[in-house]
């Protein structure tokens, strides 16, 4: 698909310090297309409430007129930020009165996208609406866009913030969307029951930073931590890991290293894993030392918990350990059956222990190269196509 104009609403800050799918989608898509890019307005309660952060910076200075409101990223790509607020509504009762002003926040804010996209000679557009369930519901009926496509990446209903309208609200949109395209088989399935039109479109990765010819060091923080060292990178959060599988198996595995890289939340800060010898917690690490953390790591770990938000999840982080070669294990799901050839999956930590043995002893360099390969088939260029083939498929 070449030539054509796409509005993306994001979840998701453009200028958001960890991996986005969104962004990473419209950085694709500009390739050969023009893009812009929609951050979410700020809210009054944000506004007066927070102090400014790296995702919030520029829309503050945005606000008070210290910057200009569209940003050129590339030569397709621009980015938008709102000179003005909306209303703080999500603590409103779930019904008319969340609606009625969540109207009239949404055309405001699509008032003002039309405006901008008219003054960049956009036409026909095809409005892609990443998650954003309160803030575009009413796009469609403000922006006349040529197609309104719904992106479903992540079950974000059970989340605080969401459950209250969310649950009522995202099967209406889904339903009103054009197409709906989803990056995990459970996520389609779920559409599905509102919009025949639910595609699974997989899942792209930037890979680019995990090249196993590179020459890593092993970070000075791991250094100290004997081998075999098995890990976990990423957010340690109790609402997506299994917590005491994690102690069980370390437990059982006294001679091994346990590394867990991240911030973790207060449920695993108070956890009676910390009293095990063989696990240690690095803390945060910047995105760009990742790669190394993660190579000096002899097997990957995701122990997730099996719950609502994980049920239909695609782990990035699953492809980021395979592009590296590393052996990886992780807990049965929908989505992880698509790995069921290159990664251990477990049912319990029974499984999980033996699955431990095997990928230390199983380690050969035809499997290293096998996981390098299936990793890299996860591109954002052939993620993108199948999103451009649904799109294709509606418009003919």
């Amino acid at each position: 698909m070449k030539s054509k104009d796409f509005i993306i609403t994001g979840l998701q800050s453009w200028d958001i310090p960890i991996g986005s799918n969104a962004i990473d989608i419209a950085k694709e898509i500009a390739l050969n297309n023009r893009v812009l890019y929609v951050n979410s307005p700020l809210d009054m309660m944000t506004m007066y409430r927070n102090k400014p952060t790296v995702e919030t910076k520029n829309r503050m200075e945005v606000l008070k007129k210290q910057r200009e409101p569209l940003r050129k990223i590339s030569d397709n790509l621009w980015v938008l930020d709102f000179p003005f607020y909306v209303w703080s509504i999500n603590g409103l009762p779930d019904g008319f009165l969340f609606d009625f002003f969540n109207k009239k926040n949404n055309k405001k804010i699509f008032n003002y996208v039309k405006k901008v996209a008219g003054e960049l000679g956009f036409k026909d557009a095809v409005h892609f609406i990443d998650n954003d369930i309160y803030r575009s519901y009413f796009a469609k009926e403000t922006l006349d866009a040529k197609l309104s496509v719904y992106y479903r990446r992540d079950n974000v209903q059970p989340y605080a913030y969401w459950k209250k309208h969310a649950v009522r609200l995202e099967p209406q949109l889904i339903t009103k969307s054009d197409l709906v395209v989803c990056n995990s088989p459970q996520l389609a399935d779920y559409a599905r029951n509102f919009n025949t039109k639910s595609y699974d479109v997989g899942q792209g990765v930037d890979l680019s930073a995990y090249d196993p010819e590179m020459d890593f060091k092993t970070p000075a923080a791991l250094q100290t931590i004997p081998p075999p060292r098995i890990g976990y990178i990423g957010d340690i959060n109790s609402m997506r890991l299994d917590a005491d599988l994690i102690y069980e198996l370390a437990k059982s595995k006294p001679n091994y290293s346990f590394v867990m890289i991240g911030n973790e939340d207060k449920v695993f800060a108070c956890h009676a894993m910390h009293n095990l010898k063989n696990v240690h917690f690095t803390g945060s690490i910047a995105k760009s030392q990742i790669p190394e953390y993660m190579n000096a790591l002899d097997v990957c770990l995701n122990p997730q918990l099996i719950n609502e938000i994980t049920i239909g999840n695609y782990p990035r982080k699953v492809d980021e350990y395979l592009a590296l070669g590393k052996p990886v294990i992780a807990t049965t799901t929908n989505t992880m059956e698509l790995f069921k050839e290159h990664v251990y999956l477990c049912a319990n930590v029974a499984d999980y222990k033996v699955a431990v043995e095997k990928a230390l002893t199983e380690n050969s360099e035809e499997k290293k190269n096998e996981r390098i390969a299936f990793a890299r088939s996860h591109s954002w260029k052939n993620n993108v196509q199948q999103i451009y083939n649904q799109i294709e498929n509606l418009l003919n």
